[in-house]
């Protein structure tokens, strides 16, 4: 392998600084003490870099950490045979040219030194402070998180429990990982392939959210490197056989002019692609073409520079109006801004275009290390209070949820799964809600997952959905810049359906349903994304489970779906010992002809004799079982009965809130509800609700029908299956 392949972030460096020598460093820093008024050569490029983003930044106190660390790891080697003390070096010197604060490259060069030294954490407090202390401490834990397998779900609930509440531990613990991974050649192939896959499924992802984009893209190409030799070969052939620049110096330069005519102060750059960006992109469009090994970087003063420069390029050149994107107006999850476009430039070819402000680049590249010390505000400016997801640098939404739900996973298999499929998630949406806040939430999140992120457990009384001002069901899918409104029941005792997690895309979502539904067994309802009606074995109905070969009870392998009603059903079956349940299909009430079934388990599922469903049982041989409403004077206290019912009217504003207002006027619980979209200028509203007495129902369904547009309310009535 070339010097090059085995570390591709190289031409990525050199392009903004040139290489440091780590074995000069490591013998500059091993020539012993310099004297109190003179900074050690050593960290004399950490200086520089920090100094270019901080110019006022007191350097006493680097000088004291250096000194602290050197002494401590004096005569520890690294396994290439360097002095170790390079490593932390190295570590504060991405740092600090990312533009990290003093506070954060102190903490960094101080990183090893409680984990492999004598020194301790009361050391580094008594010399350096309680932050100091604690983002040691923090990246301290990290070390000691076992990362020999990438599929151990204890993982990432150690990386993130030790994160705690300030994602600095973290930006030392990637930058640390960074310099372990270009000097990983020293490792033999099994190990660097096991270290590489970990910090493809773990840190990358990491480093994504965070925003720290001059990371991840070299930590993606160090590991493109590793595991994909052969195609990270052939990209680093393609990308030495063009002639990158060249291609866009032609368009680059007419962007250049165009500004000029126009009067706007910006500089245009040219952005070589890296390595897995070509890989990508020649995946996504076949042969490449010259533009396609990088794209247009223009930097301006003002947001509004931003969109003045995006009129010209369009007014000047043919843009592809697909690839615009605004980035500046809705902000990405990650503090990511920026306004993306792509114009026509000579004989057909496309480039890309990255419009920026300068503090928008320097947080696009830097993420969060970029916002200097979060504790440290100008007297005469505080802090804004928190509004939304990202009032607090240090704790961003998605790792406040992480965060609170890794706390509540108590199962470790379901904690894995959520979180692994969180963090493949390759972008965040922010949807508004109507309150004025935000919520972000992953790609292809449904109202499931907005009614969670902004209620937590009170999201189990959900009922529905207005997503931008018009009435959707809980599995609405919700785009970018959607504005949401959860609309809840008033019965707090309803709760999930298991369909809920066919919709749910955030581990909060998944995990609160998962636990509800394992505290009510009893007690799963059809949701309301059920149809209604519904066929039985569709979500909210009963399925009868296939008879055995002998008649007997039904088959394990296709388990009945089942609601149970009340405890006190009211309902008097031939075993007096069965459990008995009344069915979600037809909800019967008194004074309701009935007729049970045995279910798998022995309960006795109790329909309407009318329901659709007991011919479809009677069909496949299922036999029913004698069952009657128990007499007034030998029934136990009731309570209440559940019943659903189907509204069927013509759509007008409000109507949503008219029906639901009648069902409490006439004393009745909704449990759950499903609005269909409408046809026809028609919808059909199902509601699952809870009455005091069977005696209310028809006052109940009177009242229903009389609210405006509501042309018939009826029983809800399952169709029979096919066969």
């Amino acid at each position: 392998m070339s010097a090059e392949a085995a570390d591709p972030g190289a031409p990525l460096r050199r392009r903004s600084r040139p290489r440091i020598d780590l074995r000069r460093l490591g013998r500059v820093a091993l020539r012993g003490p310099v004297s109190r008024d003179r900074l050690p050569d050593a960290i004399s490029h950490v200086a520089e870099a920090h100094r270019a983003h901080h110019p006022d930044a007191d350097l006493a106190v680097l000088r004291s950490a250096y000194l602290l660390a050197e002494s401590s790891h004096r005569g520890q080697k690294r396994k290439s045979g360097e002095p170790f003390i390079t490593h932390p070096l190295a570590v504060t010197l991405i740092l600090a040219e990312l533009g990290a604060e003093t506070t954060t490259l102190t903490a960094s060069l101080l990183h090893d030194t409680v984990e492999d030294t004598e020194v301790t954490l009361d050391q580094v407090e008594q010399q350096f402070g309680d932050e100091v202390r604690y983002l040691v401490d923090g990246v301290t834990k990290l070390e000691k998180v076992d990362y020999g397998a990438a599929a151990e779900p204890e993982t990432f609930r150690k990386m993130l429990v030790a994160t705690g509440n300030d994602v600095r531990v973290m930006s030392i613990k990637l930058a640390d990982r960074l310099h372990n991974m270009r000097t990983l050649g020293v490792m033999r192939p099994e190990k660097q392939a096991r270290i590489a896959k970990v910090t493809r499924d773990v840190l990358i992802p990491l480093a994504e959210r965070l925003g720290v984009q001059a990371l991840k893209t070299e930590l993606e190409d160090l590991v493109f490197a590793i595991l994909h030799p052969e195609e990270y070969e052939e990209t680093r052939a393609l990308i030495a056989a063009a002639d990158r620049e060249a291609a866009l110096d032609t368009i680059a330069d007419d962007v250049r002019h165009t500004l000029r005519e126009a009067g706007i102060s910006g500089e245009v750059l040219i952005r070589p692609r890296h390595f897995v960006s070509v890989h990508r992109v020649r995946g996504k469009r076949g042969e490449l073409r010259g533009t396609d090994f990088g794209r247009l970087l223009v930097l301006v003063g003002e947001d509004a520079d931003c969109y003045a420069v995006l009129g010209e390029l369009h007014t000047c050149f043919t843009p592809v109006i697909s690839e615009f994107k605004d980035f500046i107006a809705a902000p990405k999850f990650n503090l990511y801004q920026s306004l993306h476009t792509a114009v026509v430039g000579p004989e057909g070819a496309v480039a890309e275009v990255l419009i920026r402000t300068h503090r928008m680049h320097k947080v696009a590249e830097a993420g969060v290390v970029a916002l200097g010390n979060p504790y440290a505000h100008d007297a005469a400016s505080p802090p804004a209070e928190p509004s939304d997801e990202r009032a607090d640098p240090t704790r961003p939404g998605w790792l406040s949820r992480l965060l609170d739900w890794q706390e509540s996973a108590t199962d470790s298999d379901t904690f894995w799964t959520t979180l692994r499929d969180d963090l493949a998630q390759d972008r965040e949406i922010t949807v508004f809600r109507t309150d004025g806040g935000t919520l972000g939430l992953p790609a292809g999140a449904s109202c499931v997952d907005a009614a969670y992120a902004q209620y937590g457990d009170r999201a189990h009384t959900a009922i529905g959905a207005r997503v931008n001002g018009r009435l959707a069901t809980l599995s609405t899918v919700l785009g970018d810049g959607d504005t949401v409104q959860v609309l809840l029941a008033h019965d707090a005792a309803s709760g999930p359906s298991p369909d809920w997690l066919d919709h749910a895309r955030t581990p909060a979502a998944r995990i609160a349903i998962t636990g509800w539904l394992a505290d009510h067994p009893d007690e799963a309802k059809p949701g309301p994304e059920s149809a209604a009606p519904a066929g039985p074995g569709l979500p909210g109905s009963e399925r009868p489970a296939p008879a055995a070969p002998d008649g007997g009870a039904p088959s394990a392998a296709a388990p009945a779906r089942t609601r149970s009603g009340p405890r006190a059903t009211g309902v008097v079956v031939e075993d007096p010992e069965a459990s008995v349940r009344l069915a979600g299909c037809c909800t019967p009430v008194p004074p309701d002809e009935l007729t049970g079934f045995v279910v798998r388990g022995g309960a006795v599922t109790v329909h309407r004799r009318a329901c659709r469903a007991v011919a479809a049982m009677r069909e496949i041989g299922r036999a029913p079982v004698e069952a009657r409403w128990e007499d007034a004077e030998g029934r136990e206290p009731e309570a209440g009965c559940r019943v659903t019912l189907v509204a069927e009217s013509f759509g007008r504003p409000h109507l949503l809130a008219d029906l639901t207002e009648a069902i409490a006027t006439a004393d009745a619980a909704i449990v759950s509800a499903t609005v269909e979209p409408p046809s026809e200028q028609r919808v059909r509203h199902t509601y699952t609700l809870r009455l005091p007495d069977a005696a209310g129902l028809p006052a109940l369904m009177r009242a229903m029908r009389d609210v405006a547009g509501v042309y018939d309310v009826s029983r809800a009535q399952h169709p029979a299956p096919a066969g």
